[in-house]
């Protein structure tokens, strides 16, 4: 994969195998521990159901050409099926009544996972998922920031996001990786002050 500037990345470009045909549209980027890039999560451009999944895991060393709003890949489209699923559905304990209710709900057309089914994402513990509406934090007090709008890498190092701060009349300013406190796959932890937010760069692509 060519070396990446920060804004090349964008949650949502369409993903195309290398004999041209659209895949489907980058949905999660995956980053170690140290945020470099491990692999992309890519939601498959058909219908999917609640059993079979319809996002699959595409590793670094398949990403080829990248561009703001496409991603090519140096697979064909024909191997992009046979990659693996990025969730897993694994039955866990219910009542029947339950699983009737939930057998109900199904077939009149609900896209929910049934309550006896649960989603397991397909990654090594330490890897984390990072997406477009993930919240982020204000460090431990519980107070929501606002949400991220896209990822910026460095060749493969994740060096910040793009934050859109909650309230009106926001912009999207850039949040750095050193203000990160810490993060896990259901929001990012920032360790700054609300007012330290008109001091970031504001994001222009």
């Amino acid at each position: 994969m060519a070396d990446l500037k920060a804004d090349d990345f964008h949650l949502g470009a369409g993903v195309f195998s290398s004999d041209g045909r659209e895949v489907g549209e980058l949905l999660h980027v995956l980053v170690d521990a140290d945020y470099k890039l491990r692999a992309l999560v890519v939601k498959e451009g058909r219908l999917g159901s609640v059993v079979v999944n319809d996002e699959f895991i595409v590793p670094r060393d398949a990403v080829g050409r990248i561009e703001h709003d496409r991603v090519e890949l140096q697979i064909s489209s024909g191997d992009a099926r046979r990659l693996p699923p990025y969730l897993t559905i694994q039955r866990r304990g219910a009542s029947l009544s339950e699983e009737i209710e939930d057998f109900a709900v199904t077939i009149t057309a609900n896209p929910e996972v049934p309550s006896w089914l649960e989603q397991v994402a397909n990654k090594p513990e330490g890897e984390l998922e990072i997406d477009g509406g993930e919240n982020v934090m204000l460090g431990t007090t519980g107070r929501r920031l606002g949400t991220v709008k896209d990822v910026l890498f460095d060749g493969d190092q994740l060096v910040g996001v793009v934050l859109l701060p909650d309230g009106l009349f926001k912009r999207e300013v850039v949040l750095p990786r050193r203000f990160f406190d810490r993060s896990d796959d259901a929001a990012l932890f920032a360790k700054l002050d609300e007012a330290d937010i008109e001091h970031l760069e504001r994001f222009e692509p």
